[in-house]
């Protein structure tokens, strides 16, 4: 038998996850993040000796925390009633002004650029300024309180509440839709029975998670005299009484958790 001499099959080939092309963007991106944290460590000046103390710092602070100022229990209970109050009215109010936003918004229910664009900017405005800043601007206009805080939740969570109630328009099945168009349902019907039963799920989480949101927003507006537990905690802080300083946090601690599990457990059994 004649040996047959095999054909060369050439140079062999090396496989590479990447292509130069992506291995150079992934350089470009890791060097850019490494400049940008090198820059950022200049910008805030850090001090090393304030670093070292850190730990000796915080353990002299708990220790002061504690105990627990017993008495200033009820006054913390009653700024933590108020703050509640806030951001549930705060949570209604913005509901309530969302959902017209949020149909402008819906491409499907307002087929017309101009409204829609002026909706996303309603929310761009509502979701750019901070609930800090929202308190701020309404303390100098009705002055500390309650209202102001109530207002600086509410214009908050306008855009958060009626960006992913518009998404869940949008996603909704249109054959129910057409099948009432076709059958000459008027406008609000067809809202009400073909859009309504696809997007309650999504709406009553979206209003629970932007409640909970809200209640942790809310206790921080005190600093800025906007009402609420933060006010308490701002009077603790101003006079270094670091015992009531405790309790104010434990409250928020407490509160948050247990408005985190009440949301958890409605959407699990309810929705």
């Amino acid at each position: 038998m004649t040996a047959v001499a095999a054909a060369p099959y050439g140079p062999e080939r090396e496989w590479r996850r990447f292509t130069p092309l992506m291995r150079l963007s992934r350089f470009a991106f890791y060097l850019l993040a490494v400049a940008a944290v090198v820059v950022s460590l200049q910008t805030i000046d850090v001090i090393p000796e304030f670093l070292y103390d850190a730990p000796d710092q915080m353990v002299d602070l708990v220790a002061r925390m504690w105990p627990p100022d017993a008495a200033y229990i009820r006054p913390t209970l009653t700024a933590m009633v108020e703050t509640l109050h806030i951001a549930t009215l705060g949570t209604l109010i913005a509901i309530v002004l969302a959902l017209p936003v949020g149909l402008l918004a819906a491409r499907n229910v307002t087929p017309n650029l101009a409204l829609n664009l002026v909706a996303k900017f309603v929310f761009v405005t509502s979701r750019s300024v901070n609930s800090l800043v929202w308190a701020l601007l309404f303390v100098a206009v009705f002055g500390p309180g309650p209202l102001a805080g109530t207002l600086a939740i509410a214009f908050r969570s306008i855009g958060f509440t009626g960006k992913l109630l518009a998404e869940a328009i949008e996603e909704a099945h249109p054959g129910p839709i057409e099948a009432l168009t076709a059958a000459g349902a008027p406008r609000l019907s067809t809202l009400l029975l073909g859009y309504w039963p696809q997007v309650k799920p999504s709406f009553w989480s979206i209003a629970l998670f932007r409640w909970d949101i809200n209640i942790r927003e809310s206790a921080v507006l005190g600093l800025v005299g906007a009402g609420g537990i933060g006010v308490a905690l701002e009077t603790a802080l101003n006079l270094l009484y670091w015992d009531q300083v405790a309790v104010v946090l434990i409250a928020i601690f407490a509160v948050v958790i247990l408005a985190e599990i009440v949301v958890t457990t409605i959407r699990s059994r309810v929705l």
